[in-house]
């Protein structure tokens, strides 16, 4: 089962129909919506920061979500999906983004819908990113947005709806 920790009188809310796996870490202030997936070996930190995470996300794999204290908050949109490893640390993510695997993203950043964070990618603090494909480190756009880059972060959300039903 996964550790849900209630910390100075918050305790995370889980949204319906969303899979929790076993080693998944969730602390504090944090709320996910609904149909998400919390995989093995996540960390969901609320204790310095609200994370607030919409419908249909996935956050995969030993993936870290925090913020900094009296600085910033981590919201997640719908239809995300944040890759194996990557840290999203007080940024503001929109809706159809897919965060590479081991990919950085810090505070105060916000990440447009329709945008993918390439995996190793590292976003510094404090930059408001134009849709499209973000790569390198830091992180410079390599390509514009388009709705074809937003399908492909939309469909990549809804493969991981399909994943949580093997384990449910």
């Amino acid at each position: 089962m996964a550790i849900i920790k209630e910390l100075k009188g918050c305790t995370p809310v889980i949204g319906e129909g969303t899979y929790l796996a076993e080693t998944a870490v969730l602390i504090g202030t944090v709320q996910t919506g609904r149909d998400c997936s919390i995989w093995y070996g996540a960390v969901l930190r609320g204790d310095v920061g609200a994370i607030r995470i919409g419908d249909r996300v996935n956050i995969q794999d030993n993936a870290v979500l925090h913020a900094t204290n009296h600085v910033s908050e981590c919201i997640i949109g719908n239809d995300v999906s944040i890759g194996h490893g990557a840290n999203v640390h007080g940024a503001v993510i929109g809706n159809d983004v897919i965060i590479g695997m081991g990919a950085i993203v810090m505070d105060n950043t916000v990440v447009p819908d329709g945008t993918i964070i390439a995996a190793g990618a590292v976003v510094t603090a404090n930059q408001k990113l134009e849709s499209g494909i973000w790569a390198g480190i830091p992180a410079k756009k390599i390509k514009d947005g388009s709705p074809e880059i937003l399908e492909k972060a939309h469909a990549n959300a809804e493969h991981y709806l399909e994943y949580k039903k093997w384990y449910e």
